[in-house]
């Protein structure tokens, strides 16, 4: 399985090539700003996109302040069990990083000696993606575009094949949907007894929030009877 993608004539190295290739026909600047952004800054965004997810959620309360919460908190462990996940992964393909089987591609990262597949990166910002949708819909399809970014910018970079990529992205969702139902019996009620708690019950709810059993009408908020309602309600 090492020898994934040896041929010229895989569409895997022609998109590849054809990605990695656009990096010829811009600036320098441009490439160091890509640089930065695939190996950090989307990452970075990530945790941001939760932290304000959080946020809202506690400005608006409402009955399901707890499972939301419960949602966010599994957001980033989802996104830790996918990266263990992918530890036995990596060693039983050991596919190689595509720079070190073809030549002319323009990588703008040093400093990558393990294996390819499949990419953490894309791994991380999916698992994260997908564990926000399950919290709000509308933040979810934001990290989702985030996920499908950074996914983008790791071919670009030259420092993976778009399926090393695709294979992130479906051990992402894998982790976090399939293991949902037993994080969320697990963590929700942790978080309704969090929410109960005179001294950090405002870790779930804000002061002036609606109180369970109330909706307070803010941009992303739960409602009964609206198409916007998060998968977690």
């Amino acid at each position: 399985m090492a020898q994934l993608a040896e041929s010229g004539s895989n569409p895997d190295v022609d998109l590849l090539y054809e990605i990695n290739g656009l990096a010829e026909h811009t600036p320098h600047w441009f490439d160091r700003i890509v640089e930065f952004v695939g190996e950090w800054g989307l990452l970075l965004a990530m945790v941001l996109l939760v932290v304000w997810c959080w946020a809202t959620v506690r400005r608006r309360g409402g009955t399901d302040a707890a499972a939301s919460v419960a949602a966010l908190v599994w957001t980033p462990l989802a996104a830790g069990v996918a990266l263990l996940v992918n530890v036995p992964i990596r060693g039983f393909v050991e596919r190689p990083r595509p720079f070190v089987d073809h030549q002319g591609l323009d990588v703008l990262v040093g400093g990558k000696t393990d294996f390819s597949f499949v990419s953490d990166h894309a791994t991380i910002t999916m698992a994260m993606g997908v564990g926000l949708f399950l919290a709000n819909r509308r933040f979810g399809l934001a990290g989702i575009a985030l996920a499908l970014l950074e996914g983008f910018c790791r071919v670009f970079m030259g420092v993976h094949y778009p399926t090393d990529v695709i294979g992130g992205f479906a051990l992402g969702t894998a982790v976090v949907l399939l293991l949902s139902p037993l994080a969320m019996a697990l963590l929700t009620p942790v978080m309704k007894a969090v929410e109960a708690a005179p001294r950090v019950g405002r870790l779930i709810r804000a002061r002036g929030a609606a109180p369970a059993g109330e909706e307070k009408l803010i941009p992303g908020a739960r409602a009964e009877h609206t198409e916007e309602r998060d998968l977690a309600a």
